[in-house]
């Protein structure tokens, strides 16, 4: 078992139609990028999505915890030229709207795949950091066919192998369980800027990387109403519906070829063991002196490997 997690977790710090607006962002890392702020109702809910490019092929870019859709806008001016980026908020984060249920990752990944039938696009390239990985994992086990090519980023994917028992239940991952105490959210509330400091934090080999412009847009973006809520919603799924249904995707091997990459000071090969139980055509990596948030700590690394792994 241990071999199977090794690197995990190995940090610095450890104690995770449409209203539309043409937006020109400068990123605090120095790169602009042009965008469509968007949303659609699809599948009962209201999903906000940034929209980039106008490239004949089409890529989806799912964020994790702590982030949002902004958090891909590093990638948009790399990707923008010859892909079509849509960059959805997963339902109850950002500013999608916030239904009571449908917080299993299965649900979250039908919200997308909706989406991006709404836009008229069926054959895709997928992308998922953290949480997104999960939401990404089970888009492309449930529609295969669609889903020409996909990038799984920093997490677990609940249920599979013989190593998932240990990642969730590690003490550094105390957040996992956290969200089912009765006083969870009265404790966050009110410092979610704390709350999200400890994962920006004690979660990366290079702290510093993520600006303090990025760690206000996403404290007010977790502030909001039932926003943590709904936050705590998707955790509490990992170990339930999310792990039951995975098991059964595992099943059947995913057909398209898959990038799994990973920081060694995070999830090092824990990542890389668990899709090669899903997959047969697995690339793996694994980034030096890296912890879990890989588009704040190395952007341009994971651009150019997502770059290199599409177009070959």
């Amino acid at each position: 078992m241990k071999n199977h997690l090794r690197g995990l977790f190995n940090f610095r710090n450890i104690f995770p139609i449409a209203s539309l607006t043409l937006l020109l962002c400068s990123t605090m890392i120095g790169q602009t990028a042009k965008y469509q702020s968007k949303t659609a109702d699809v599948n009962g809910v209201k999903i906000h999505y940034l929209q980039s490019g106008s490239g004949p092929k089409t890529l989806v870019m799912i964020h994790g915890f702590g982030e949002t859709s902004h958090m891909w806008l590093p990638a948009f001016d790399e990707f923008s030229k010859d892909y079509t980026i849509i960059a959805p908020d997963m339902r109850g984060i950002g500013d999608s709207s916030r239904p009571v249920s449908g917080y299993d990752k299965k649900t979250v990944a039908i919200d997308v795949h909706e989406l991006v039938k709404s836009l008229g696009k069926k054959q895709i390239y997928l992308v998922g950091h953290d949480i997104g990985l999960m939401v990404a994992y089970s888009y492309a086990a449930q529609f295969p066919a669609e889903v020409e090519k996909l990038v799984l980023l920093e997490a677990p994917i609940p249920g599979i192998g013989e190593m998932w028992p240990s990642i969730y239940n590690n003490p550094q991952l105390w957040h996992f369980h956290f969200v089912f105490s009765p006083i969870a959210l009265d404790l966050v509330k009110g410092r979610e800027r704390t709350f999200l400091e400890h994962f920006w934090q004690s979660l990366s080999a290079n702290p510093a990387s993520m600006p303090e412009g990025e760690r206000k847009i996403y404290t007010k973006s977790y502030a909001q109403p039932d926003v943590m809520k709904n936050a705590f919603a998707l955790f509490k799924a990992f170990d339930a519906e999310d792990a039951r249904d995975n098991r059964e995707f595992a099943k059947t091997k995913l057909p398209m070829p898959l990038l799994v990459i990973a920081g060694d000071k995070a999830m090092g090969t824990a990542l890389q063991d668990q899709a090669k139980i899903v997959s047969d055509n697995v690339t793996a990596m694994i980034f030096a002196n890296t912890g879990h948030w890989l588009m704040s700590e190395r952007p341009a690394e994971t651009n150019a490997a997502m770059k290199k792994f599409f177009d070959n």
